[in-house]
């Protein structure tokens, strides 16, 4: 099991992910868009740059829906390896079997 503290900041750092997402995309636009001119570029990254740290997706961390744990988590599931083998034991996931060859 994680440390709650841990579980919690990346929870806080979604919720300012999601916050700032319109706001940041629309920056990005400008940035990426090949017909906008320097001037315009420059303020965009500054405006970029005055937004949090954590208003970044790249920052989050994706962790274990049920340890929180921080690796060995399989995205389609949301769910660290150690407990979808349990789960997948138990026969609880629709279509997920073990395999045998």
């Amino acid at each position: 099991m994680a440390k709650k503290s841990i579980v919690n900041r990346n929870l806080k750092r979604l919720k300012t992910v999601n916050k700032y997402a319109a706001r940041r995309a629309e920056i990005v636009s400008i940035l990426r868009d090949a017909g906008s001119d320097i001037e315009a570029k420059a303020s965009a990254r500054d405006l970029l740059q005055k937004l949090p740290r954590n208003a970044s997706p790249v920052r989050l961390r994706q962790r274990c829906a049920l340890t929180g744990r921080p690796r060995g988590v399989f995205s389609k599931f949301g769910l660290g390896r150690i407990k979808l083998r349990e789960i997948a034991m138990r026969g609880e996931i629709p279509g997920l079997i073990k395999a045998s060859w």
